[in-house]
This record gives C-alpha cells, sequence and structure tokens, in this order.
C-alpha cells in the first residue's frame, strides 16, 4: 500500500492577466502548499475501488465522477487500485482540495505500478490547478495553469485557514469578474529567504478574485476583516476564487492564537492552524 499527502493549496497572490477565445482565462500567481491536508493511500487490484472518509466525505462525488479515480484511470497504470481518500479539506473553497487530491493519487500510482503515467499535456483536463500540485515547492503558475516556475521549499511560515462555511463554484466567480485583462506579477520577485521583504512584497499584490468573489458570498469580507484585526497578522488574502481565506502570521503561536480566537467567535467557520509545507516531494 501506498500512502500519499495532498497539501491544501494557497494562492499568496492572484493576477488574472487575460481570457483566451476558448474561455479559459490566463493567470500569474504564486502558490504555496501547507501541512494540511488530505490523505491518500492506494493498494493494487484487478478493478477500481474507492472509500472516503473524514469530514467532508459526503461532500465529494463518491463514484466515477471523483477526480481521484478520474486520475487514476489517466494513468493507465495496466491493473486498477483500491483508492481511501480522507477528506479533510472542504470542497469548492479555493485552495485546491480536489485536484491535489488528483495529483496526490498520480504520484501514488506511479509507485505502485511502473507503467503509471499521466501525460502533462493531461492533467489541465482534470483541473487547472493539478500540474501545480504535482509538487510542493513554491510555484510561480500563469497561463491557465500549465506554465510553472519551481521556486524551490517555501519558506517556514505559519498559516491559518478560514472558510465561512460557503463553497464558491470557479465558473462563477471568473464570470462576476468585470475586468479580465489585469498587470501580472511583477518580474522582480524578491528572494522568499529574505522573509521580511517577501512578505512586503506580497502585500502590494492582490487576488482579482476577491472582489467578485465578495459579490457572490459577502461573509468572505467578514473573515479578511476578522484576519486584519489581529495584530499578530502579516498578511491576509483569499486564496483561489474563494471562499476560503489565510493570514501568515509573524509566529507560530500567534497563529495558534488567532485559529483559537476565531474558533471561539464564529463556531461556524472552519478554522485550521498549519504552516507552510517545506517537504517539496509533497
Amino acid at each position: 500500500m501506498i500512502d500519499e499527502f495532498a497539501p491544501a493549496k494557497v494562492n499568496l497572490c492572484l493576477h488574472v492577466t487575460g481570457q483566451n477565445s476558448d474561455g479559459y482565462h490566463l493567470l500569474d500567481s504564486l502558490v504555496l502548499f501547507t501541512a494540511f491536508g488530505d490523505r491518500l493511500s492506494v493498494s493494487p487490484q484487478t478493478d477500481w475501488g474507492l472509500k472516503l472518509s473524514g469530514p467532508y466525505a459526503q461532500d465529494i462525488p463518491q463514484g466515477a465522477d471523483n477526480l481521484v479515480l478520474r486520475a487514476g484511470e489517466m494513468t493507465n497504470p495496466g491493473g486498477g487500485a483500491f483508492i481511501h481518500l480522507e477528506k479533510n479539506l472542504p470542497p469548492a473553497a479555493g485552495i485546491g482540495g480536489g485536484s491535489s487530491d488528483a495529483a496526490a493519487a498520480i504520484r501514488a500510482l506511479s509507485k505502485l505500478y511502473p507503467k503509471a503515467c499521466a501525460p502533462e499535456t493531461d492533467l489541465t483536463g482534470l483541473g487547472a490547478d493539478v500540474p501545480v500540485c504535482m509538487c510542493a515547492d513554491l510555484t510561480r503558475m500563469s497561463g491557465i495553469g500549465e506554465r510553472l516556475t519551481r521556486m524551490g521549499p517555501p519558506p517556514s511560515v505559519p498559516i491559518v485557514l478560514v472558510n465561512p462555511g460557503v463553497s464558491l463554484n470557479t465558473a462563477d466567480v471568473f464570470q462576476s469578474l468585470a475586468q479580465k485583462e489585469n498587470p501580472p506579477l511583477p518580474a522582480d520577485i524578491p528572494s522568499p529567504n529574505d522573509l521580511s521583504n517577501w512578505l512586503i512584497w506580497l502585500t502590494a499584490q492582490r487576488n482579482d478574485l476577491e472582489r467578485p468573489a465578495l459579490k457572490l458570498q459577502p461573509a468572505i469580507g467578514a473573515v479578511l476583516a476578522a484576519l486584519n484585526a489581529f495584530e499578530g497578522t502579516k498578511l491576509a488574502r483569499m486564496s483561489g476564487s474563494g471562499a476560503t481565506c489565510f493570514a501568515i502570521t509573524e509566529t507560530a503561536e500567534q497563529c495558534d492564537s488567532l485559529a483559537a480566537l476565531l474558533k471561539h467567535r464564529y463556531p461556524n467557520w472552519w478554522v485550521v492552524a498549519t504552516q507552510s509545507l517545506t517537504d517539496s516531494g509533497a
């Protein structure tokens, strides 16, 4: 049996730079992965099988439409597999849960079956975030998600993830985006090894999907306000197409304190205190 971790994906910033004639939007985003996520195990068998567990097991497809099974069959391993997915990440939340699960399934099957292989050109067919989720490096993602610049392991930073208990359809958020052509990330991205300067640079960037997501789910505004009101917050922003937001705090103790405070004040919110995943092997 092969065990694989599917970390939560955080878009530290996300600039929408255009739209192709086929409707796909062009992005320029800096992506980081966290030490909290879903877990997956794969064991060989003649056919395909899937078992779901965890707090969000009932909120994702149970059968052939599940991204994990679709990803597994795409690898064409020459056999089947029984896959157990522990679903800890809320779906449709802007943190790449399904895409990270699919990438984890591909990695696990490639270890289980020597012939298993998923062509890189097909990965975006599973989801725009699947290619970036294949490795846990800090990554600049552009194009429709297929152009990746791996930047090595991220700095170790404490992160609080918060979702107000709502989901968002990515297509709806993009459809609500009024301005499709926006400036890309500046070319002079500072080294994350200079953490203070790097965080200052990040605060000057943006998530272009934040405003349309707020219109669709105003509760996101309450989350951002709560994160920014905390004294130890260095950066607070929405991730992806929402509705999950994140806060990077100065210390791990502040991260835990912020999470505890939010859980007490907003018991219906999903709140996790975690940190960046510095092991690029995911």
